[in-house]
């Protein structure tokens, strides 16, 4: 009955059948998560995860490993893309020391989550242990678990992490048994010659690590810790019935291995942007689903959830805002 009363109060707001698209599918999944025909967006947050790659020593990124630390500085200073756009949007940002390879000094507004600094060097062996996997997970829920208890009902999740391209294009390349090459982009803005270096040293760690399927042996295998707690943060989410905005490549990726577990997260999934990434695109398609937003973005960090969460608000204003067709006495078509 819900389904229909939602679909009835779309059609018949003073506007063609459709005739606002995408906002349309959008009012129609929140009403359905929240299972009402009057939804509201109550005190939005964005998480960012941080932490360090050991494969990032190989040179998979234009970057050098210390830019995780000084961003994570930067992001508590305020002065990062996505703070600028969760001040204007009136978004709560925390920001989550995951495993950054680096000691921040006490008092700052940081949530650490540490589990070790840094993630092992896959060319070497699994990115984690058993015990450093299920950490990062419970890590990851504890974060969500104490913002829903605020009453948060919408969340974002973004990531830094100097390397977590690579990890996420091994993740990607397991989970869906796609060739590593299909997989890779250039990340930070990588040359031809670096690119080629990436495949070259990502193919390697493949040939290392045949035949796991398990997409919980996968991320803990060719992860991070920042993938590992953003999958645990986006599980607990979609347990406390949050709306989960997802950003880019790697939160794409991160999303793909809690739906491999289990389907039905996606359902609260809002996919904010499609990516500059390579293989973004093709991995949003895996999953059946579309974007809100194309803007050529590839910063990570969440900015592609907030800056649609205006048109996610937008969705449900129209829902609870606009007339019908009764009320504004305006004629339908026949």
């Amino acid at each position: 009955m819900l389904a229909e009363e939602l679909q009835h109060k779309i059609d018949f707001k003073t506007k063609p059948l459709g005739a606002l698209g995408h906002l349309e599918n959008l009012a129609y999944k929140i009403g359905k998560v929240q299972n009402t025909t009057s939804p509201q967006l109550s005190k939005p947050h964005m998480i960012v995860f941080a932490a360090d790659h050991g494969i990032a020593t190989a040179g998979v990124s234009a970057y050098p490993q210390e830019v995780t630390y000084q961003m994570v500085m930067n992001f508590i200073g305020g002065g990062a893309a996505i703070n600028v756009f969760c001040r204007q949007h009136g978004i709560e940002i925390k920001i989550v020391d995951a495993g950054v390879n680096f000691d921040f000094p006490e008092g700052l507004d940081l949530v650490n989550k540490k589990v070790r600094k840094s993630s092992r060097n896959i060319l070497e062996e699994p990115a984690m242990t058993f015990e450093e996997y299920q950490q990062a997970l419970e890590n990851g829920r504890s974060v969500v678990a104490e913002i829903a208890g605020t009453g948060c009902n919408i969340i974002g999740f973004g990531e830094m992490g100097i390397g977590n391209t690579s990890a996420s294009s091994l993740m990607m390349s397991q989970l869906f048994d796609l060739p590593i090459v299909s997989c890779i982009g250039r990340g930070t803005g990588l040359n031809d010659d670096q690119l080629q270096n990436k495949i070259n040293i990502l193919s390697a760690v493949i040939e290392k690590y045949p035949g796991i399927t398990n997409p919980d042996d996968i991320a803990q295998t060719f992860g991070g810790l920042e993938i590992a707690q953003m999958i645990g943060a986006m599980e607990e989410a979609f347990r406390q019935n949050m709306l989960i905005m997802v950003d880019g490549f790697i939160a794409s990726v991160a999303v793909a291995t809690a739906w491999k577990k289990n389907p039905e997260i996606l359902n609260n999934c809002i996919f904010c942007h499609v990516s500059d990434e390579n293989a973004h695109l093709q991995l949003i398609g895996l999953l059946g689903q579309k974007a809100l937003l194309n803007l050529n973005l590839r910063l990570g960090e969440g900015t592609g959830c907030a800056l649609a969460y205006p048109l996610i608000q937008s969705a449900v204003n129209f829902l609870n805002e606009m007339s019908s067709f009764e009320d504004a006495q305006v004629s339908n078509k026949e």
